[in-house]
């Protein structure tokens, strides 16, 4: 299980992407039911480190520390003239199975040290281009938010990064944890539509009063089937109309919000009740443990016997 975490700060870090990772990976949430990580910061050359605003951070540990790390982070930061001592770390870290992360810009390092080579990936759609120009053997995604192949996690700009280190959480602790963490936040615990590899677009927030009436009554109303004539008329608009907007409000298919949500929700049954699979999936509004298992492991990549054995109140107790 993931434990020991520790964040690279390269010469020209850029501090909001540093301090995401900082937020995830860096507090003790153990009092409030989250996870503790022994988080550590690390630079090639002990001493201050130049921020991309102008100031300085004092790093105190070195490269060595990243020797066992369980992720090794790297935040945006100067995209040329990186001290090949960070290739070695990011390496080394992807060839004993680590996970690995990067934010926005960080990619770029990921990409030098050659472990984003066939692997999908991507970064802040500013450096899209930049990156599938200068490494073509990575398969480069500008419309995601963020990607996951092999453990190697690159997200895109600013908050994706959230996202991106929400992800990692919720793989190795499950929804309840990662929602200890979101909620610490203030920031939505489950952005990235249920895909288990890459985000299709982020989730945004509810523009209008009306859909957010309408998303919070399907919320309420999971166990229904649920059509998009009914939603429609639920937010007084034609079936045409509402899916349009939908899809423009909220980042993403009527159909397709709807079924994480039921994903989230069944996950959260898994986790904390003792419910059978054929009872959550009747909740969820699934109709049948075996439709759930099938979205289960078309979104997830695991089957809902799995997931509970994994991460349910028994086995975490």
């Amino acid at each position: 299980m993931l434990k020991k975490v520790v964040l690279l700060a390269l010469p020209g870090v850029a501090p909001f992407e540093f301090g995401v990772i900082c937020e995830v990976f860096g507090i003790d949430r153990s009092e409030t039911g989250g996870p503790c990580f022994d988080f550590t910061v690390a630079t090639a050359d002990p001493g201050p480190v130049r921020t991309s605003l102008g100031f300085t951070m004092n790093i105190e540990a070195g490269l060595e520390v990243a020797a066992h790390a369980d992720l090794v982070a790297v935040p945006a930061h100067e995209i040329t003239g990186i001290d090949p001592r960070y290739f070695d770390v990011i390496r080394a870290a992807e060839a004993r199975g680590a996970w690995v992360l990067s934010v926005c810009s960080g990619a770029f390092a990921l990409a030098q040290a050659g472990i984003l080579d066939g692997r999908r990936a991507t970064t802040h759609w500013m450096h899209t281009d930049r990156l599938a120009r200068q490494f073509p053997n990575t398969e480069v995604d500008a419309d995601v938010l963020f990607v996951e192949d092999r453990k190697v996690v690159t997200s895109a700009g600013t908050a994706a990064g959230i996202d991106a280190a929400l992800h990692i959480v919720r793989k190795e602790y499950g929804a309840a944890a990662t929602n200890v963490i979101a909620r610490r936040m203030v920031v939505p615990p489950q952005r990235d539509g249920g895909q288990s590899q890459y985000i299709d677009t982020p989730v945004q927030e509810y523009a209008s009063d009306s859909f957010s009436r309408v998303a919070e009554w399907m919320l309420e109303n999971l166990a229904s089937d649920l059509t998009v004539d009914q939603l429609a008329r639920k937010a007084l608009m034609s079936s045409r109309t509402f899916a349009r907007r939908f899809r423009a409000e909220m980042g993403t298919t009527p159909a397709a919000w709807l079924n994480r949500q039921r994903i989230i929700r069944a996950q959260q049954l898994l986790e904390e009740t003792d419910l059978g699979l054929e009872n959550v999936a009747q909740q969820t509004g699934f109709g049948t443990a075996a439709v759930m298992r099938h979205h289960f492991v078309k979104v997830l990549q695991t089957t809902p016997t799995l997931y509970r054995r994994a991460f349910g109140a028994r086995q975490s107790a």
